[in-house]
């Protein structure tokens, strides 16, 4: 079984973390390792209507921010890498500098060296120049910045339709593909209608 690592942090967006972990569950086959910031669990508070207690259950294994001893802290705990969903403008900062004080960052720094994907769905708008100094030099470390912006070729329909998208396009970065994406040109039969994609955000 694969194995992915989704770190929610506290920036607004938590619903694409959410979402991810629903739409991985609902594909089955991959191992989910979920790290909450304690930040997050404001956000999810003010953001949606689910309580951390359903998110948490998401995950298949659930780790402490503090447990920069878990198994995801160590190389050689084999994953396809880790995607932080949203990523604070502070987490990025910790990827971009290896400032590895809790486990986003320390997880996110152990994929980097070992050269696994890290795909950070940074939240924040408008930028200044520091913002985007540390978007370059987490891309130097390896990490790949991807704003969640929405596409409307897909013609979308609600909120729901823009996050399912979004995920679905970070999910292809890994190679995991759940068949949610509209593809550009790509006929719409060719899209199974899935629970996941259809749960309101």
């Amino acid at each position: 079984m694969k194995r992915l690592i989704v770190a929610v942090t506290g920036a607004s967006g938590v619903i694409y973390g959410i979402r991810a972990l629903e739409i991985l569950r609902a594909l089955g086959g991959i191992e989910t390792h979920l790290i909450l910031s304690p930040s997050a669990a404001r956000t999810i508070a003010e953001e949606t209507d689910r309580s951390i207690e359903q998110v948490r259950a998401l995950g298949d294994t659930l780790y402490s921010h503090k447990d920069i001893g878990a198994a995801i802290s160590s190389g050689s705990f084999r994953t396809e890498g880790m995607l932080i969903a949203p990523c604070s403008v502070k987490t990025l900062s910790g990827v971009a500098h290896c400032f590895d004080d809790e486990l986003v960052v320390r997880a996110a720094d152990v994929c980097l060296k070992e050269r696994r994907r890290v795909v950070l769905l940074f939240r924040e708008t408008p930028l200044h120049a520091g913002h985007i100094e540390l978007m370059a030099q987490a891309t130097r470390n390896g990490a790949i910045v991807m704003p969640p912006v929405p596409g409307f070729y897909h013609r979308p329909r609600s909120v729901d339709d823009i996050v399912t998208q979004t995920v679905g396009r970070a999910l292809d970065l890994f190679g995991i593909d759940p068949r949610i994406v509209k593809r550009w040109q790509e006929p719409e039969s060719a899209i199974p209608a899935t629970a996941a994609a259809k749960r309101a955000g």
